[in-house]
């Protein structure tokens, strides 16, 4: 059997990393087993979905590098589709119209309460057979009344419930438009999905779409409803925690597959390993090995694994990211050779893109301001004196290479009989305006000659007013 399985969110909200940790499992059991994924935009509310939300979610598996092999199927440009299963289901009997008005529902709930019972629909038009004048009827699904429905859930093992407890649902509304758990039954059931990867807050509606896709004469996929994802203190996931657009981890400089990673290890374990690649997520994932429990979002914890990957990531990789978040700092730079120098020389001390650029502005610019702590420490008094041999040591160099810098440093500070330290750090400060950097030789290599000598005069100028 081929393996299809699908991620359908709906855009009533934007797509966060929940949704995307859903989206993530449900693409790598597809990979791993050699199947299909498909993507599926559940947008039959209208009211509420909105065409941002529809392109953050498109954007955001783009950004993301899950791509789907079919799709995206957008469930309103199906609404002919569902109206032709209602009526074979209103044909079999297997719905029925319903005329109960508003108010009859809401003293039907009422009465229930007061008696501390359920509220449930009672089913009294399931044997209705004449119209109701002047109400436009909704269409239910004619719940079996006895027996038992068992979701063989792949986290959760067997669940069972009883069909006593489930109400007649409604599918179609008064204006004739599906509704939610109607279409997604037909969706599964049209493209030959196989395994739903979903949510646990979905759990409740699983019987109820099992009983309406054997109505149809489908068979159910096989469930696995995961557990939500939690905020550090143990509440539901909100934007204080990070449960923002996915597309905001891309604005503060994550890289996607950190952010992938981390997901994958909420809630989900290969030994102790801790960073993937999405290869080795492929390889590994296995739905079986997924917690019941909920999982706390670690902002720290995702900083650190997004720091691994950097560190791990070729500069070629690293410098679009770098060019992207030095735009938004005003920064234009159009050089590939900069860029991947930097991102070679930062990738170690910078925990995403964007702190890495905001560490690296005097890199692309034409002049830095001096730090005045750090110039007063390192460019008054001896400090001045040793730029002024490091200026002139550095005017004759002939190559200019990281290696040669470090040779002529090397060589400076044994005749001056000092350490490399005293001579690196009024060097470091006069070109980076403060007192850290990458290793003095790559910072005075990436910045080239032209604007090193600049610099350093600049700092000789400043230590003179500065007397």
């Amino acid at each position: 059997m081929a393996i299809v399985t699908r991620f359908a969110p709906s855009p009533t909200g934007l797509l966060h990393i929940g949704g995307v940790r859903t989206a993530l499992f449900s693409w790598l059991y597809a990979r791993r087993h050699g199947g299909r994924f498909v993507l599926r935009i559940e947008d039959t509310d209208r009211e509420r979905s909105t065409q941002e939300a529809v392109q953050v979610i498109l954007d955001g598996m783009r950004w993301l590098g899950l791509n789907e092999d079919e799709g995206p199927y957008f469930q309103t440009q199906r609404f002919p589709r569902y109206r032709e299963m209602i009526a074979k289901m209103l044909e079999a009997d297997t719905a029925y119209h319903c005329y109960c008005t508003k108010e009859e529902l809401d003293q039907l709930r009422a009465e229930q309460m007061a008696r501390k019972e359920k509220p449930r629909y009672d089913g009294r038009c399931r044997h209705r057979s004449e119209p109701r004048p002047g109400v436009d009827p909704v269409v239910r699904f004619r719940n079996p009344t006895d027996g038992e429905v068992v979701v063989e859930d792949l986290v959760h093992g067997p669940v069972v419930f009883q069909n006593t407890e489930l109400d007649d649902l409604i599918i179609a509304r008064s204006d004739g438009t599906p509704t939610y758990n109607f279409c997604v039954v037909v969706d599964d059931r049209d493209m030959n999905i196989t395994h739903v990867i979903r949510g646990d807050d979905h759990l409740n509606n699983t019987p109820r779409q099992i009983n309406m896709l054997r109505a149809l004469g489908g068979e159910p996929p096989v469930y696995a409803h995961v557990a939500m994802i939690l905020g550090a203190d143990g509440a539901k996931l909100s934007k204080r925690h990070g449960a923002v657009s996915v597309l905001h981890y891309r604005e503060d400089g994550y890289l996607p597959e950190a952010l992938l990673n981390y997901l994958a290890r909420l809630g989900w374990s290969h030994g102790d390993q801790e960073i993937f690649t999405m290869q080795e997520m492929i390889d590994a994932f296995d739905i079986a090995h997924v917690n019941k429990a909920a999982s706390a979002f670690n902002p720290e914890k995702l900083l650190w694994v997004n720091q691994q990957h950097m560190m791990k990531a070729s500069p070629s990789r690293l410098a679009a990211g770098l060019s992207e978040q030095l735009a938004r700092l005003g920064i234009e730079c159009t050089d590939p050779s900069l860029l991947e120098g930097v991102a070679a020389a930062q990738r170690e001390r910078s925990r995403t893109l964007k702190e890495m650029a905001e560490n690296s502005r005097y890199f692309f610019v034409a002049k830095v301001t001096l730090d005045e702590k750090a110039a007063r420490k390192h460019l008054t008094g001896e400090g001045a004196g040793l730029l002024r041999q490091v200026r002139e040591q550095l005017e004759k160099l002939p190559g200019w290479s990281a290696e040669a810098i470090n040779l002529m440093l090397q060589s400076l500070a044994a005749e001056l009989g000092l350490g490399l330290g005293k001579i690196a750090q009024p060097l470091r400060v006069a070109l980076s305006g403060g007192s850290v950097s990458p290793p003095i030789d790559a910072t005075v290599a990436l910045i080239g000659r032209d604007r090193v000598l600049s610099r350093i005069d600049e700092a000789i100028a400043w230590s003179g007013e500065a007397k």
